[in-house]
């Protein structure tokens, strides 16, 4: 009988110890893996411009004074009165003279993105809308677009409508240009803005028709956590210009003949369209909070699911939109019992409401009570349905309450639908602007956002708000000192740096922040352009006077002797530093000179 010797013990041993190694760093791996794929996906910058609100402060302000943002049609889409017959079958006719449309329809900064003027008369109003909040989504993020070139950012667009292609293929063939293609082919909503910003990641449209947007925000989550993007921009864009959609949603009987969405109401009898464009700015949190960015709120789980065979092409499936919910549930590794509301995709038809609340019954019905529901609410009953841009408004919606710590009125609800069986289900329109309370000792609030296509197609996104802890890393906040500060502004042209003074002066009317802060974000989170105008101060009343003096004329940006500050930012390749400023500094650095010499008299 043979025996084993002491060394090929040890061997043994080592062998033994070598593999337990290797297993616990592939153990390892498989968990990184796992928890890769579910890493929760930061907001960290939004932009908007939805009807009734230029930018997200005033998309707030529209949310919680409960403000109806439709109107007539205005004069350069069509001719309302012409069109309009409340005969819903009358050949050629629509039923409504309302919708929620987005002011400035022809304005557009073309050589702001380097792009012609003759290229730009071809260029879809949806591609420049997109760009334009893009840029200010970024910049909301503290990300300057310039130091993100030649990056994997991706870029995810949802657009669906083609109206202005449609207008541009109405001319006479002598008059097609060589920027009918490149200036109204969906799929160059997207890659224009790679290509104008030097953006290297995915980038590419979505057209699943209302629910593009959403689908969009799930894809560009997905993405970041299979790293193929470093950032990733989602949202979507929609633009109403022409008659003849609404004339056959009209035919569709489609359309609510007040031009309201009338959610969950009894009175509900159709949608009113709308347009605008949404955009949020994504980062994996590790990320986010390795890099000090301000964080809005959290993606932590979303969804994508088909009706297949139903009733109808158009109708909608509530099995499915359960099923969506519950897979957003999973992947976000939530239970029912953790959300608290629910921004519905909530059209206003008598039909789809009613198979909507019973969906959201049937997955929430164990976890929430008459005593303690789920609050619904849909953003399309203050700014109508924004079709390819719906669920990206709905998305903003629930951020800006989170921020605040508020939900928002619904509007137009008077009588409840008699169609839904409200005595059993345990959910509750919000018709006030009420306290988002945490309860039963939860540390986040959780929202869910639905967003269904008439394609088909449904999307569900889960929202988590912002945590509360401090991000580790971030950059050293400046000290409050007695000393001046400097505030820079600048624009490509004299118009835009007067546009720019006259938001930040409205700006300062409504906000406490910290004349520090606002001069170390003026300076390391905004482009610099060719006009720049530098005011020394030492407080947000100063600011706003001289900038309203600016305005007014009573000074002129031009260069002349600075007024130097002691205290001053100054931004070099290693960053942002926050510095002491003197002549010797003044005359060192060429960047600070150009921006002082520029300075008020």
């Amino acid at each position: 009988m043979s025996q084993v010797s002491p060394r090929q013990d040890s061997n043994n041993d080592q062998r033994m110890a070598r593999a337990l190694q290797a297993i616990e760093k592939l153990q390892a791996k498989l968990v990184a893996s796992e928890s890769a794929k579910t890493e929760p996906i930061a907001i960290v910058g939004l932009g908007c411009r939805f009807p009734g609100a230029d930018g997200p402060e005033a998309f707030w302000q529209l949310l919680a004074e409960g403000q109806d943002a439709v109107t007539p049609v205005p004069a350069d889409r069509w001719d309302a009165d012409a069109y309009y017959d409340p005969n819903p079958d009358t050949p050629g006719k629509i039923v409504t003279r309302q919708g929620g449309f987005v002011d400035y329809l022809k304005d557009f900064d073309a050589p702001f993105f380097g792009i012609s003027p003759r290229e730009a008369a071809s260029l879809d109003p949806q591609q420049r809308l997109m760009l334009e909040v893009s840029w200010e989504a970024m910049e909301h993020g503290g990300l300057v677009p310039a130091r993100w070139a030649k990056r994997p950012v991706g870029v995810f667009v949802g657009s669906s409508s083609h109206d202005y292609s449609q207008h541009l293929s109405n001319r006479s063939a002598d008059e097609i240009d060589a920027y009918l293609a490149t200036g109204n082919a969906h799929s160059v909503a997207a890659g224009r803005l790679s290509y104008t910003l030097g953006f290297t990641g995915p980038s590419l449209v979505v057209d699943t028709a209302c629910s593009s947007s959403l689908v969009a925000v799930h894809l560009a989550c997905q993405s970041l956590r299979n790293q193929e993007c470093e950032v990733a921009l989602a949202g979507g864009v929609n633009r109403i210009l022409a008659p003849e959609f609404s004339i056959n949603f009209s035919k569709a009987h489609m359309l609510a003949p007040d031009g309201r969405c009338k959610t969950f109401d009894a009175a509900a009898d159709g949608f009113s369209r709308g347009e605008g464009c949404g955009v949020v700015v994504l980062k994996r949190l590790s990320d986010a909070v390795e890099q000090g960015d301000s964080i809005l709120a959290l993606v932590r789980g979303s969804a994508v699911n088909q009706d297949g065979r139903s009733s109808g092409l158009t109708v909608p499936n509530g099995p499915s939109q359960q099923a969506v919910i519950r897979q957003a549930l999973t992947a976000g590794k939530l239970v029912p019992e953790q959300i608290d509301y629910i921004e519905a995709h909530g059209t206003g038809t008598a039909l789809g409401d009613p198979i909507e609340v019973g969906a959201l019954g049937a997955v929430f019905a164990d976890s929430h009570s008459r005593q303690n529901p789920l609050k619904l609410g849909s953003v399309k009953t203050n700014v109508g349905h924004l079709e390819a841009a719906a669920g990206i408004a709905g998305l903003i919606k629930v951020v800006l309450s989170m921020q605040q710590e508020m939900l928002p009125p619904h509007l137009h609800f008077q009588q409840p639908s008699p169609h839904i069986n409200w005595e059993t289900l345990p959910v509750q329109v919000v018709d006030r602007l009420s306290d988002w309370t945490l309860e039963n000792e939860k540390n986040s609030r959780f929202a869910g956002v639905s967003s269904f296509g008439f394609s088909g197609t449904n999307a569900h996104v889960i929202l988590e708000s912002a945590p509360a802890t401090v991000p580790k890393d971030s950059p050293e906040t400046p000290p409050e000192t007695d000393q001046s500060h400097l505030l820079t502004l600048s624009a490509k042209d004299p118009e835009a740096l007067k546009a720019l003074a006259e938001r930040y002066v409205k700006q300062l009317g409504r906000t406490d922040t910290r004349i520090v802060d606002l001069c170390w974000s003026a300076w390391t989170s905004r482009s610099h352009h060719p006009y720049r105008l530098a005011i020394t101060t030492d407080s947000l009343a100063d600011v706003s006077t001289q900038l309203k003096h600016f305005l007014q004329g009573s000074s002129q940006v031009k260069r002349t002797k600075p007024r130097r500050p002691k205290i001053a930012f100054l931004f070099t390749g290693q960053g942002a530093q926050y510095v002491d400023m003197g002549r010797q500094l003044y005359e060192r650095e060429p960047i600070f000179r150009q921006t002082l010499d520029c300075c008020e008299a």
